[in-house]
């Protein structure tokens, strides 16, 4: 069974630092593009950043590039998401995923607050 759990998430000060990490089982993250996206309240869902982890190749939406990194460690089939530099409008549900559309399988998600 593929499942997808991610953590790190909570309350940060406008200008923080939060790390997210998704651990994935049931699969090698190898086969897939791994995604984060975010929902925030009352808005539709957002891709942020891509890893194809065999590579080490990344990809970042406009609205987090220079402010968040994407990486992954194979041998822990894990994922992470640094964020720096976090402003109000990053306040959202992250998901970690397997593809980019809504329809792709994702975890639970862990919830992002920046407010002062």
């Amino acid at each position: 069974e593929v499942q997808l759990v991610e953590s790190g998430g909570g309350l940060v000060q406008p200008g923080g630092s939060l790390r997210l990490s998704c651990a994935g089982s049931g699969f090698w993250m190898g086969t897939y593009e791994m995604n984060w996206v975010r929902q925030a309240p009352g808005k539709g869902l957002e891709w942020i950043a891509s890893i194809i982890t065999t590579k080490g190749r990344t990809e970042y939406a406009e609205s987090v590039k220079g402010r968040f990194t994407i990486s992954s460690d194979n041998d822990k089939n894990t994922i992470y998401l640094q964020l720096n530099n976090l402003k109000t409008d990053d306040t959202a549900m992250y998901y970690c995923a397997l593809g980019r559309s809504e329809e792709a399988t994702r975890g639970q998600g862990t919830q992002v607050t920046v407010s002062s």
